[in-house]
């Protein structure tokens, strides 16, 4: 990250010119919507989280053997090297699009679901992003996979999204014409005789 950074007193937001965040208070002068939000590259070779998972088992109180799987070795290592490289802001709750370009060293056929599942679980465990549903990671547009063998690397550009996931239903859903809450119908059974 470059030195001339700024923390905004607000929302602890890190921005520079370079840099650029939409900060969230409004008051640090930091609203460039539609501009970058973060860029960042994490300087090791991509790990898929999906490939060789692992099976263990544990034992319930009740004394039931119950198995459950756990992701591969390679990316506990990718995961815990990944420290070093993760931006230290206010984690994102706003819709985003996620822009990666992913250099693999080998050209090897890989899947980029699996590359974008093991950065967006990555994200979430460093708390850049709250979570990696479908409100705020709108897009994953402009991403692809590229081949580097001397330079094995991720680049991620996050960006704001204008784009806003379906809201979350009310708990009691209400009729349009006559502001009643639904009940359900109680239907008889008629007998066929």
């Amino acid at each position: 990250m470059p030195d001339n950074r700024s923390i905004c007193p607000e929302c602890l937001g890190v921005y520079d010119e370079e840099w650029s965040r939409v900060c969230e208070c409004g008051k640090c002068g930091n609203n460039n919507k539609g501009e970058d939000m973060l860029k960042f590259i994490i300087d090791i070779a991509p790990a898929t989280k999906k490939n060789s998972s692992r099976i263990f088992k544990k034992k319930t109180l009740t004394g039931k053997i119950i198995p459950f799987i756990v992701p591969s070795k390679r990316f506990k290592d990718y995961q815990a090297e990944c420290t070093f490289f993760m931006p230290r802001i206010k984690t994102i709750t706003i819709p985003i699009n996620i822009k990666a370009t992913y250099f693999m060293p080998t050209r090897r056929v890989v899947d980029i679901t699996n590359l974008h599942s093991s950065l967006h679980d990555v994200l979430v465990h460093y708390q850049v992003i709250k979570d990696d549903c479908c409100t705020i990671v709108a897009s994953t547009d402009g991403s692809r996979v590229a081949y580097s063998k001397s330079n094995p690397r991720t680049e991620v550009e996050i960006t704001d999204s204008d784009y806003v996931c379906w809201e979350t239903k009310p708990a009691i859903w209400r009729d349009e014409h006559n502001n009643l809450p639904h009940t359900k119908r109680k239907f008889k059974r008629s007998v066929r005789g």
